[in-house]
């Protein structure tokens, strides 16, 4: 608080009066000023701060009585121009961090906007890339068995034999036809043979290589390309493991069933260099052990 004496001319004023509006005092005013004028001001909040402080000053200049314009200038009317100057500057500055902070706000808001769209968009692409990896499994793999499906089989052999061509590396390709399946789905269901298929292309799975590829060709015939493989020892000691996987009993719900597999084996480059030439000697081979109620059978050229 600002304080002058007005019982004579200002230069006969107490030598208080005259002392310069220092930091410390400032600093005093402006705590009044929130203690007077504002309760509980937050920090942030500019508005209420400069307005406050404002009202102090505008306040205490109010307090000084105007000197007379013919009286010798003096260390009141100083500090009473300083106040005034000070107000003034205070408003000037509240209007300019007015400004700021509204810009500030402005830029806030487009920054959220644009971080908002961003999200947005990045979420939409990943669903997008989500939705085509998904619409490219659907495309290439059985939606009962989830194995691959015939078109899948026959471009991962395509590829297989384009490998394979330069150096003429080895692949065998096995087609298995299941005996008995048609009884079992037409006594017991559709619901049955589905999960009879289920069953026994997991047991396919599990019965190859890692490396291999086991495909649902369609309806109960399967096909297993085997790369590497040549040898009809090893081919014959595969094709026996999995039909012991196959004929194994199963359980669906309180029927228990055995299906076994007609299996037959053809053999690159001897028995084909494509693949349609491969499946169909495969077919041909799966056929031969059918008729003579073999495990599996090679295929042999006429």
């Amino acid at each position: 608080m600002i304080s002058q004496d007005n019982s004579s001319d200002h230069a006969d004023a107490p030598a208080d009066a005259a002392e310069p509006l220092t930091d410390s005092a400032f600093g005093v005013l402006v705590e009044r000023s929130l203690a007077d004028r504002v309760e509980d001001v937050s920090i942030r909040d500019w508005d209420l701060l400069f307005t406050a402080v404002r009202a102090r000053l505008n306040a205490s200049v109010a307090d000084c009585p105007v000197p007379p314009a013919s009286s010798p200038p003096c260390s009141g009317r100083k500090v009473r121009d300083a106040v005034t100057e000070c107000s003034a500057a205070l408003a000037q500055l509240h209007q300019t961090m007015s400004h700021e902070m509204e810009r500030r706000q402005r830029l806030e808001l487009e920054i959220f906007d644009t971080r908002t769209a961003l999200a947005q968009a990045r979420a939409e692409l990943v669903g997008t890339q989500a939705g085509e990896r998904h619409a490219r499994y659907l495309a290439s793999h059985d939606s009962l068995t989830s194995l691959p499906n015939r078109a899948f089989f026959i471009e991962r052999l395509d590829h297989a034999l384009a490998l394979a061509a330069p150096q003429r590396r080895a692949l065998a390709v096995m087609y298995l036809d299941l005996d008995g399946f048609k009884p079992i789905n037409d006594t017991h269901g559709h619901a049955a043979g589905d999960e009879l298929l289920r069953i026994v292309a997991a047991r396919l799975s599990r019965a190859v290589r890692a490396e291999d590829t086991v495909s649902r060709l369609g309806g109960d015939e399967f096909g297993c390309l085997l790369g590497d493989l040549h040898d009809p020892a090893q081919l014959a000691h595969l094709a026996t493991k999995v039909f012991d996987a196959v004929s194994a009993p199963c359980k669906i719900g309180k029927l228990r069933v055995v299906v076994r597999p007609s299996i037959g084996i053809a053999v690159c480059p001897a028995d084909g260099v494509t693949a349609a030439a491969l499946l169909q000697n495969a077919d041909t081979a799966m056929y031969a052990a059918k008729r003579h109620g073999s495990h599996h059978a090679f295929f042999q050229p006429r």
